[in-house]
């Protein structure tokens, strides 16, 4: 197994996401996360896209469709809606999204991170 957990500058991502993760055909798993302040919130943001890929995976959810269903929400989404494609019922995701955000605010609790703060650090990307 091979997990490569990168940060970049957040216009270098593949679309309008802070993270973001994909599978190479030699089978590693690669996630990149874009680049903020607080290494803690790259921890995060990047512990939830592995949680995420992880329980895809598992579930047989391929990543062309959450890519699908990403790039679409953000094509249509409505000015001031801050959601993630993610919360979205439809998303074929949405479970697995929500099981790693879960994971996410435990580790920001022990992290001893204010949650609101850091969303609205990663809202401001």
């Amino acid at each position: 197994m091979k997990i490569v957990i990168e940060t970049i500058p957040h216009e270098k991502q593949r679309y309008e996401t802070v993270g973001d993760w994909w599978t190479d055909p030699d089978g590693t798993l690669q996630i990149r996360v874009s680049d903020m302040p607080d290494d803690r919130y790259n921890l995060l943001v990047g512990l939830h896209e592995l949680v995420e890929a992880a329980l895809c995976d598992d579930r047989g959810i391929a990543q062309a469709d959450v890519d699908a269903f990403d790039k679409a929400f953000e094509a249509k989404r409505p000015a001031g809606n801050t959601d993630e494609p993610g919360d979205d019922p439809d998303a074929p995701y949405h479970l697995e999204h929500g099981f790693a955000t879960g994971v996410e605010r435990l580790m920001a609790s022990a992290l001893g991170i204010n949650w609101t703060e850091y969303d609205d650090a990663v809202m401001a990307l």
